[in-house]
């Protein structure tokens, strides 16, 4: 998942490959996630005191913007209040509610707003995931898959570039993939490939995932949540992306990879001492899978499933947006999901045979690892609620409306799409991101009569698209210093795919806001 929080080996690679030991002066490192955030909550905060305040009237029923209906309103909070709304941002922005005059505080009783949900199940999931990595069921599967396939070295960088793309569409795999590089890299010299392919495989396998994120908890999840609908919506126009766009990276290595093992001069790497090493020791035989083994991997795979299930909205995929739900229909939401992950890790740690003490270590580990995301998407909601309570977010709206309500679907679409990409830069964190954007980005789909699950789309596609090469990403710059690649390298392989791969979102994106 991508998260502010970085991996200890990629923090350790990320230092290494950003010239450790050079002076302060030669070397600048783009401030965090947190620190962007920060920054742009004290800016909220100073131009509250200088954008008019404005409102729109709500539709009672879905409690959304109802469009042409903005007025300007007279907001009598004082300094002093503004000062406290800025002390109290990101308590609000974990737990606040809503009272009766619309004010959003933690002490009084009203309607929830604050991300203690989407902050439960990041945590949740959290768990779940290390619980899995845990018992090693994970990393010895594709390993598995890596030696049985050690013959075909085609249809082993489709493989595993599938089961990457997998584990990124579904929970965010970045992170957990830094485990990886150890076993990928051998094997890959082992074929005839080089460096750059290893690397391709793991990073741009999961990255395209995450792109075409279709239940991604940390894209899709918070920034469903964040637009106020549910994580199933657009999940049919998220699945044909996947399914378009991760065959077209396999492609994109694979081209490069058939080169390579063709004629050794053209890699964009060359050799590494220790190479040849590596070579025989990735032809050495893994271990058979324990049957314990095998029911871990089917326990996620299962969980997963039933996510998907759980959270679709079927009766309105089948029988259009104004249907009532079936009885079988679940529609759960993020309290319902974070329940599901803490019970099935503990269903893992059990199966997986990680004892009292193995499992209650993991729990606090996996919270521990993850805690990082849930104070990324407070802080990013606490400068929402900063906008909400000063009354300026109904103006910013008001100044969006006119352009977005003149412009075609599809424009819009791509619109939202460019508009996101700055963003991302910015704050690398996609939950950040996420959180920090739709609330401004995802009513602006009501008034040009597109769908908001399009917006959200938009916004992880444009945050995917970016975070295969940005340099801000511990999963990046740590995978290629554990590759032993060089940035510079991996931008000329890789550049031209992000060019397709943007190309073929906007398309979709743009195809999404038209239906």
């Amino acid at each position: 998942m991508t998260m502010a929080t970085t991996h200890p080996a990629a923090s350790k690679a990320a230092h290494k490959s950003s010239g450790e030991g050079q002076s302060p002066a030669k070397r600048f490192r783009f401030p965090s996630a947190f620190t962007v955030l920060f920054g742009v909550t004290i800016a909220v905060w100073l131009l509250a005191f200088i954008i008019p305040t404005g409102a729109y009237d709500v539709d009672a029923g879905s409690g959304r913007p109802i469009p042409g209906s903005y007025h300007e309103t007279d907001t009598a909070l004082s300094f002093g209040d503004r000062l406290m709304e800025l002390f109290l941002a990101p308590i609000n922005g974990l737990y606040g509610v809503i009272n009766p005059d619309g004010y959003i505080g933690p002490y009084e009783s009203g309607e929830l707003y604050g991300a203690a949900g989407v902050f439960m199940f990041v945590i949740a999931i959290g768990v779940f995931i290390t619980m899995a990595m845990r018992t090693g069921a994970i990393e010895n599967g594709v390993a598995r898959v890596a030696q049985r396939m050690s013959t075909r070295g085609t249809i082993l960088i489709a493989v595993l570039m599938t089961l990457f793309s997998i584990g990124g569409t579904t929970e965010g795999m970045a992170e957990e993939t830094l485990g990886f590089y150890a076993l990928i890299i051998p094997l890959m010299l082992a074929l005839g490939y080089d460096r750059m392919v290893a690397a391709a495989t793991i990073l741009v396998g999961a990255g395209v995932g995450v792109l075409a994120s279709t239940v991604n908890p940390f894209a899709t999840g918070v920034g469903s949540g964040a637009a106020d609908i549910s994580i199933g919506d657009g999940i049919g126009l998220r699945f044909a992306m996947y399914l378009v766009l991760v065959p077209v990276a396999i492609w994109w290595v694979l081209r490069y990879a058939r080169r390579v093992q063709a004629d050794p001069t053209k890699s964009k790497v060359g050799a590494v001492e220790g190479d040849d090493e590596l070579r025989a020791q990735g032809l050495r035989d893994v271990p058979k899978l324990t049957g314990r083994e095998k029911t871990v991997l089917g326990i996620v795979g299962v969980t997963f499933a039933f996510m998907i299930y759980a959270i679709v909205p079927w009766a309105q995929v089948i029988n259009g947006p104004d249907a009532a739900s079936f009885g079988w229909q679940l529609d759960w939401y993020f309290p319902e999901l974070a329940a599901l992950f803490v019970v099935m890790a503990i269903v893992v740690g059990l199966v997986g045979g990680l004892g009292e003490k193995g499992m209650t270590d993991t729990i606090v580990k996996g919270a521990g690892d993850f805690i990082g995301v849930g104070l990324i998407i407070v802080l990013a909601r606490g400068v929402t609620v900063i906008m909400n309570n000063s009354e300026i977010t109904g103006t910013i709206l008001h100044a969006m409306e006119d352009v977005v309500s003149n412009t075609s679907s599809g424009v819009f679409g791509v619109l939202m799409f460019l508009i996101n990409l700055p963003l991302a830069f910015l704050v690398p964190s996609t939950s950040g991101h996420a959180a920090l954007a739709m609330p401004i980005l995802a009513p602006l789909a009501d008034f040009a009569n597109v769908q908001r699950s399009v917006v959200v789309t938009a916004f992880q596609s444009a945050s995917g698209v970016v975070n295969l090469i940005t340099p801000t990403s511990a999963v990046v710059m740590g995978g290629l210093a554990l590759a032993k690649v060089r940035y510079d390298q991996y931008l000329r392989f890789v550049l031209p795919l992000v060019g397709i791969l943007a190309a073929l979102s906007a398309v979709f994106v743009t195809v999404g806001a038209l239906l």
